[in-house]
């Protein structure tokens, strides 16, 4: 069994503390310099391992094998659901979760947890504290959990391989939200409008539609937002101008990555979503999520309680139930009008400019909107007489 396969015995480390002792083989960190002695004994070659008499699991130290025995021979037992723990105190959190009971409060949005370790790491969402440092792209992580998982990625160790397809990756968590891919499979249900999901972790995202929790809040204006992902969008947006990835065809410079990406299946051409009932294929997952909707039947229509007017996506749908409401969060630093999207917004403060940033392939005339200099674009070709050729 290689040391790949091994049990990982460092996951007993404490996860509120920085890990700032380093191997110089294979870059793992650890919280203390006995964790990274007990961990290079693996490059030296030393063959210290004590093995599980009820499994292939092998340990470097005495102490971590005792716990895992407790695993089999039901030492610390749950007596409500037969679940059995590695000690006394992890028994001890876990039956909170029969009783209710949440002893730790988060001091910010008074959210309350069974263990302290899960306060710990819930309070970096509102402090942005990610301590957890990848030493060779400087990404920051939150859980160290997450830090080893992208290590891998930059040592190309990917152990977990997909059944079906042979594809490969670094972490057991991104195989098993692979594998539903293939089955097609949506275990997790909203008890409240019956959507249903692939992973756990959207649907406590979705909850919070339903709540109006919004843990993110941006500290360089009032706004708050329910995903991590969507405070970082609006960062880069609003509070930045910073455009570093540009279009290697038009030259055209995008904030994301994932919108140059997006943008260059314009020149490319590529269509990377497919059907799997038919043979239609597709530039953007939008597209094909609103093609199985109203071809296929397949998905969920999100459906307005007020009009009951049907939608495919969460923005349009969200976008809508504001104009019911009469809310226009985006108002124009120029006059007293605002808009329920940015994009409106946007629009409109070209009223304010002279920036022309359109321009005619034919004539070489400038325009303020898109609209406009397509419409001229179409006119123009048929006055200059390109129609008939």
């Amino acid at each position: 069994m290689s040391a790949a396969d091994i049990c990982d015995n460092m996951k007993d480390q404490p996860d509120d503390k920085p890990r700032l002792h380093l191997c110089t083989v294979c870059h793992k960190r650890f919280t203390s310099k006995r964790w990274l002695t007990i961990h290079s004994k693996r490059h030296d070659g030393e063959n210290l391992w004590y093995s599980c008499t009820y499994c292939e699991k092998r340990f470097t130290n005495q102490l971590y094998l005792k716990k895992h025995m407790n695993f089999h021979i039901g030492k610390y037992k749950c007596t409500e659901c037969g679940k059995c723990c590695q000690h006394k105190q992890a028994l001890t959190v876990h039956r909170r979760i029969h009783s209710g009971e949440k002893p730790f409060e988060c001091a910010v949005c008074s959210k309350r947890f069974t263990s302290s370790s899960g306060l710990v790491k819930h309070s970096r969402i509102h402090s942005g504290e990610k301590p957890y440092k990848c030493h060779v792209c400087e990404t920051a992580f939150r859980q160290s959990s997450n830090l080893h998982a992208h290590v891998r990625v930059h040592m190309g160790d990917k152990r977990f391989e997909c059944t079906v397809c042979s594809k490969r990756f670094s972490s057991s968590p991104d195989l098993v939200r692979h594998s539903i891919v293939h089955n097609g499979e949506k275990p997790y249900k909203c008890h409240l409008c019956e959507r249903a999901f692939k992973q756990h972790g959207i649907l406590k995202t979705h909850m919070r539609v339903h709540t109006g929790e919004k843990p993110y809040k941006c500290s360089l204006c009032s706004k708050s937002f329910s995903e991590s992902s969507s405070l970082q969008s609006h960062k880069r947006h609003a509070h930045s101008n910073r455009r570093p990835y540009e279009c290697p065809y038009c030259g055209k410079l995008f904030k994301t990555n994932y919108e140059l990406n997006r943008h260059a299946r314009i020149h490319t051409g590529a269509k990377p979503y497919s059907c799997r009932h038919c043979s239609k294929r597709f530039t953007r997952l939008g597209q094909l999520k609103a093609h199985l909707l109203k071809s296929h039947n397949e998905g969920t229509w999100l459906i307005c309680n007020i009009c009951q007017k049907k939608f495919c996506h969460n923005q349009e749908f969200n976008v809508h139930l504001l104009r019911h409401k009469g809310i226009k969060p985006y108002r124009c630093i120029e006059c007293p009008k605002c808009f329920c999207t940015e994009t409106e917004l946007k629009s409109h403060r070209l009223v304010h400019s002279d920036y022309k940033q359109y321009c005619c392939g034919l004539c070489g005339k400038y325009f303020k909107h898109k609209a406009v200099v397509v419409k001229h674009f179409n006119r123009c070709f048929d006055e200059l007489g390109f129609s008939s050729v």
